[in-house]
């Protein structure tokens, strides 16, 4: 695996290190002896599946609290995405800047997204499948999320949204949410 560090040290883009020969080619996902030399946090207690049947599909943005933290290491697995995250942390020096990365199941690419960072991602073609590997449980409590196209986190969408949920469309802006 290559594990490069973003301009937010907490976050991390991972690649596969192929092995290829005439069969194709071999490559590690995940280890947790690199993960820790990494400083990234290798436990997994769920790994989670979603299927979206239509390009602009947007899912997010989602993070839990302190209380019930989810590391979460994302890979599309079938077709291509656009993922992006927030760093919600209020007393981080980074706190409110994100990491736009294309994940495709072409290139093999995984994101490491910390705890108390919102994800939310973007459907580029129809029939888009991702991976989640998460280091916590889903603890419904603890949920919570930004609106998808707050300005106050700054973030651009490749396509026009095409389908979201009732609950990622309501989220609260951020500027609502401190009154």
């Amino acid at each position: 695996m290559i594990i490069t560090k973003t301009h937010i040290p907490d976050v991390a883009i991972v690649e596969l290190e192929r092995r290829e020969d005439d069969r194709g080619f071999f490559a590690r996902t995940f280890d947790v002896a690199e993960f820790e030399a990494a400083g990234l946090n290798p436990a997994v207690e769920q790994c989670n599946m979603s299927y979206n049947h239509k390009a602009g599909t947007l899912r997010g943005m989602h993070y839990q609290l302190d209380y019930a933290p989810e590391v979460k290491l994302i890979r599309c697995v079938r077709g291509a995405v656009v993922d992006q995250i927030v760093d919600m942390r209020p007393d981080s020096p980074t706190y409110l800047q994100h990491v736009s990365v294309e994940l495709t199941a072409e290139n093999r690419k995984a994101l490491y997204v910390p705890a108390m960072f919102a994800h939310g991602f973007q459907t580029l073609v129809d029939d888009t499948e991702v991976m989640y590997q998460v280091t916590g449980k889903y603890t419904p409590d603890a949920e919570r999320g930004q609106r998808y196209d707050d300005p106050a986190l700054g973030l651009t969408w490749p396509l026009p949204v095409s389908v979201i949920s009732t609950k990622d469309a309501s989220w609260a802006l951020l500027e609502d949410a401190a009154k």
